[in-house]
């Protein structure tokens, strides 16, 4: 398992990648890391995200992390913010829910329903 320095490495390199290229964000994800995210397996989520944008060369698609989001009985969470639509927020990830939902909403643009925990602003 990687620790949280190698996922900030990741993260930072992803960044720079996309401001090299000039790309804008199409979509926002934000993985909850605060202690009980991190207890339920939140860092292979966010290792899962990070990985599966790169591998689909998704260079509009920004991963970022946050502390506590307060479901702690739902973690891991993730929200997924596209500009112009509703925050969708997954709960209970896991990498292969994190695969579906990168296949599903982030490339074809489809919510995930079985894993949404709350949408809204």
């Amino acid at each position: 398992m990687k620790t949280l320095a190698d996922l900030k490495k990741i993260r930072e390199k992803a960044q720079e990648e996309m401001k090299l290229r000039g790309g804008s964000v199409r979509v926002k994800i934000v993985v909850g890391m605060g202690t009980s995210g991190i207890a339920m397996g939140a860092r292979e989520v966010m290792k899962t995200f990070l990985e599966e944008i790169s591998n689909r060369s998704l260079t509009d698609v920004l991963v970022t992390q946050t502390g506590e989001k307060g479901l702690a009985s739902m973690e891991p969470v993730v929200d997924v913010i596209e500009e112009g639509k509703p925050k969708v927020t997954y709960g209970n990830m896991n990498p292969d829910k994190v695969r579906k939902v990168v296949v599903e909403h982030i490339v074809n643009g489809r919510i995930v329903s079985d894993y949404v925990v709350a949408t809204g602003s």
